[in-house]
């Protein structure tokens, strides 16, 4: 037992060193963060060798568990500070609520189903998404007060990318920033229409 965990520290210690600074995510709070949640509790036991490989862990059940380097970058542009309230959208693995609760003042935690409803009870002032969109439902973003902040992948034309964003003004919308290749949230998707 104590190998193992010895051998997951070790891998922890490399996602940083490996993942996170040769990407550029340098912040403290971001590595301590990532340093101090072991990622191989949020996927099955025959998935725990995969836990800290650079690319997403498909769960049972349709969720995923993205890569080390979509939840430093989230992290990193979020900035969640100790007067936040945050709404987490769990992409399926809680390792992204596991992450920000110590760091924010209140946490909410709803499936993309449920957000993508608009079911997310209290008002955020942060939304962070664990996991690509391909479009805000307006049911989410009317729930929504002016200020609030988002940080989710998107999608655009097949490529994903982390976004951010800030409702204001009654609308939201999102500024694309570094490509990244992070599951899709079905909930999110656009309803196919007609095209010529």
């Amino acid at each position: 037992m104590i190998a193992t965990e010895t051998r997951f520290e070790d891998a922890r210690r490399a996602m940083i060193d490996s993942q996170l600074r040769t990407s550029g995510i340098n912040e403290p709070f971001v590595l301590a963060r990532m340093g101090a949640v072991p990622r191989e509790d949020f996927v099955p036991e025959g998935q725990r060798a995969a836990a800290y490989a650079d690319r997403a862990v498909r769960l049972p059940g349709g969720g995923a568990l993205p890569a080390p380097v979509f939840h430093g970058l989230l992290l990193a542009e979020a900035r969640p500070a100790n007067t936040d309230h945050v709404l987490a959208v769990d992409g399926g693995s809680g390792y992204l609520p596991a992450l920000l609760e110590p760091m924010v003042r209140a946490l909410a935690v709803v499936s993309p189903e449920e957000a993508a409803a608009g079911r997310i009870g209290s008002n955020p002032s942060l939304v962070l998404i664990d996991g690509a969109v391909e479009h805000l439902p307006d049911a989410l973003v009317r729930k929504l007060a002016d200020g609030t902040r988002i940080v989710t992948g998107l999608v655009e034309r097949g490529v994903t990318r982390l976004a951010v964003g800030r409702k204001t003004g009654g609308v939201l919308g999102l500024v694309a920033l570094a490509e990244t290749g992070v599951p899709r949230l079905a909930a999110f998707d656009r309803e196919a229409g007609w095209s010529f």
